[in-house]
Formats: structure tokens, C-alpha cells, sequence
């Protein structure tokens, strides 16, 4: 047997790994480091410290809640006789004025005239007084004086003023009252025309012409209430026209 005496060589080696390196250990940390490895509660740890933490946050809140101060309600107003006097602060108070409202009415319109700055016809809203109107001519001119002229006189439409005269003023005439819109004599119902029926207060042309048709179907008028039997004419109609009317007996 032939044996091969030489020796035989080796492969060559590949590179070599790098050497690992060391985990480092919290143990040569000091007491720090031991402590913290051993309370390492582990993820079941970290779990059951999370739920503790929740459950004490929810306490807590609960007991802000339940101990917080409650308002305390405010006892009504009383009025009864044994109820304790009002503030010194509500008896001073000072009281509200009441709107003012304008009188209704037409406009007033007045002469001023006299010792004014600016003499002439001026319109005041009704219930003026003289004083009132004595301003809207511009107030008494320089040396003027007022006179006999009452400054607190309710003014009247249409009358004139004459400021700084030592004459009274003269008496305003009285309103002429409105003319009647009736005929001037009572009308007779038995001989009265359209024409002069529609005089009347409140018949027009329609409660005129009626006013014939009863005549023509029921015949003359014998007393002025018959007129109520016209289709028309009411209690309150009637009381406006019996005054105006009267009936010649047949």
C-alpha cells in the first residue's frame, strides 16, 4: 500500500466573525440598576398598574364631584306684614317717569306778536300754552317785556297774542258748533221726497228709496216709531232720526 507522506494542506480560513458584544448589565449600575431589575413588573405587571392608575383617577373625580359646594337657593320676596324693611338703596331710588303721550287733536295755529324776536304765525300741537308759543316766535326780544299776557294760558286755535301790551287780552270767541247735517224743520215721513229724505242723517239713496216703498205698500205713516218698520233701520238709527221726522195724521 502506498501511503502519501505528504502532508496535506489545509484550506484557507474565510474572514472571521466579528466578536459579540457584551449585553450590557444593569447590575454594575449600581443599587439604582439592581433595584430596577428587580421591581421590573413584566408586561402583566404594566397591565395591572395601568387598570389600578384608571380605577383611582375615577375615584377621585367621583369625590370632586359628590364634594362640591352646592348654591344655595334664594328666599322669595316677602310682602307680609312681618317682613323686614327694603334696603336704604331701594328707598332712594329714583322713580321712573311715565311716557309722555300728545294730547290728540288738530294742530293749534296762533298770531304772536309784540316784543318777540320774530313775530308771526306759528303751529303748536294741542294743549300749548302761551309760554309755548311765545318761544316758537324766538323767545322776548332785548328790553322786551311780557305784559299782561298770561304765560300759562291754554292756547286756542286762530287767536293772536300780543306779548308786552299792559291790556288784558281780549276773550277768544267760543268754537261755533258744527252746523246739524238734518233738515233745518222736522221733515214729514207722509210727504217727504228722495231728495229730502237723503237729507237726513244717515239715509242714503238705498234706505231713502225703502223708506218710500213701505209708504207705497203699507200706507201713510200714522206715528214717527213706524219708521223702525223700514228694513234698515235700527234702535240706534232710529234714535238719530226721530228728532228730525214727524208725521202728519192722515
Amino acid at each position: 500500500m502506498w501511503i502519501d507522506d505528504e502532508p496535506r494542506h489545509a484550506s484557507a480560513p474565510g474572514p472571521a466573525a466579528p466578536p459579540l458584544k457584551p449585553r450590557p448589565s444593569l447590575r454594575g449600575a449600581g443599587g439604582l440598576g439592581a433595584a430596577l431589575e428587580r421591581w421590573d413588573p413584566g408586561i402583566t405587571g404594566a397591565r395591572a398598574l395601568a387598570v389600578v392608575g384608571l380605577i383611582a383617577a375615577l375615584a377621585a373625580g367621583v369625590l370632586l364631584w359628590t364634594g362640591r359646594p352646592e348654591p344655595e337657593p334664594v328666599p322669595p320676596a316677602s310682602t307680609g306684614p312681618d317682613s323686614p324693611p327694603p334696603p336704604a338703596a331701594a328707598l332712594h331710588a329714583r322713580p321712573v317717569a311715565a311716557p309722555t303721550t300728545e294730547l290728540p287733536g288738530d294742530p293749534l295755529i296762533v298770531h304772536v306778536t309784540g316784543d318777540v324776536r320774530t313775530p308771526g304765525v306759528v303751529t303748536l300741537p294741542p294743549g300749548s300754552r302761551v309760554t309755548d308759543a311765545v318761544k316758537a316766535a324766538g323767545g322776548l326780544r332785548k328790553n322786551g317785556k311780557v305784559g299782561a299776557v298770561n304765560l300759562a294760558r291754554k292756547l286756542t286755535d286762530g287767536e293772536q297774542i300780543v306779548v308786552g301790551s299792559d291790556l288784558p287780552a281780549a276773550p277768544v270767541p267760543p268754537a261755533r258748533p258744527a252746523a246739524s247735517t238734518g233738515p233745518a224743520t222736522p221733515l214729514d215721513l207722509n210727504t217727504a221726497t228722495l231728495e229730502q229724505l237723503q237729507e237726513l242723517p244717515g239715509v242714503g239713496p238705498v234706505l231713502a228709496q225703502r223708506i218710500l216703498d213701505h209708504r207705497a205698500e203699507n200706507g201713510l205713516f200714522r206715528t214717527v216709531e213706524q219708521l223702525q218698520d223700514v228694513n234698515g233701520i235700527g234702535e240706534r238709527r232710529f234714535a238719530d232720526l226721530k228728532d228730525e221726522v214727524h208725521v202728519t195724521p192722515p
